[in-house]
C-alpha cells in the first residue's frame, strides 16, 4: 500500500494505484475515511501504527465494495473504532435494495456488499466527525456522503469526482478509467452534487480514485 501526506491532517493510503482511503489526524487519533478493497485492514492498521495514532472512528462515504470491502476486518481488529455511515447507505450494507419512492428510479449500479458490522453511528447533512462536516453528496449511490475539513477545507469526496488523467465528475466517462462512471446511480443527481461540492471552494480535493488535487477550483 502507498502512503502520501498531504497537509498537516491528511494521509492517503493508495492500493492497486488507483484504489485510495484516507487517514485524517485529529486530537484524539485518526478518523479512517473508507476501508479499500478486501484485503486493506492489515496495512491500513499499520500505516496509523507507523503514524503513531490510533484509528478511534471509521467513516464511510458510500457502501460499495470497494470502499467498505475492509470494514468487517476492520471492525474485528479494531471493536473500540465508531462505524459512521449515512443512514440512508446503511440500508445497502445491511442488505436493503429498494429504492425509496422520493428517489430517481434509476438502477442502482456498483457492487453493494452485504455487511455484517452495524454501524454506531448513522450520518446526515451537516453532522461532525470529529474535525470533518458531513456534506450530503448523492448521485454516485443514493446515500453517498463527503467530509469536508474545516481546519484546512480539504473535501474528502468519496467518488464524487475521481482523478485519475485529471479530475471529473464521477458520470463523466473515461475509457481510460471507466469504473466510476460504470457504478454511478443518477449522473444528473451526481452532477448537482459536484457543483454543490465546488461552492465549497476547497483547498485540496481527495477522492477515492487517483491522485489528492491541491486548489483544485479550476479543475472542478
Amino acid at each position: 500500500m502507498n502512503v502520501t501526506h498531504h497537509g498537516s491532517y491528511l494521509t492517503q493510503l493508495t492500493r492497486l494505484g488507483a484504489f485510495s482511503c484516507y487517514l485524517v489526524r485529529d486530537d484524539d487519533g485518526f478518523t479512517l475515511v473508507d476501508t479499500g478493497l478486501s484485503g486493506s485492514a492489515p496495512a491500513i492498521i499499520a500505516a496509523a501504527k507507523e503514524l503513531g495514532m490510533p484509528i478511534v472512528r471509521i467513516a464511510i462515504t458510500h457502501a460499495h465494495i470497494d470502499h467498505v470491502g475492509s470494514l468487517d476486518a476492520l471492525h474485528g481488529l479494531l471493536p473500540q473504532a465508531d462505524v459512521l455511515v449515512s443512514a440512508r447507505d446503511a440500508r445497502f450494507m445491511a442488505g436493503d435494495m429498494t429504492l425509496d419512492p422520493s428517489e430517481p428510479q434509476a438502477k442502482l449500479r456498483g457492487g453493494f456488499p452485504k455487511i455484517d458490522t452495524t454501524p454506531t453511528r448513522l450520518l446526515a447533512q451537516g453532522d461532525r466527525v470529529g474535525s470533518l462536516e458531513v456534506v450530503a453528496a448523492p448521485g454516485h449511490t443514493p446515500g453517498q456522503v463527503a467530509f469536508f475539513d474545516t481546519r484546512d477545507r480539504t473535501l474528502l469526496a468519496g467518488d464524487a469526482f475521481y482523478s485519475v488523467g485529471g479530475v471529473a465528475v464521477a458520470s463523466t466517462m473515461r475509457w481510460w478509467f471507466p469504473f466510476p462512471t460504470l457504478a454511478t446511480w443518477h449522473a444528473p443527481t451526481a452532477l448537482a452534487t459536484a457543483r454543490k461540492l465546488r461552492d465549497l471552494a476547497p483547498a485540496r480535493l481527495a477522492v477515492g480514485h487517483g491522485p489528492v488535487v491541491a486548489q483544485p477550483g479550476a479543475a472542478v
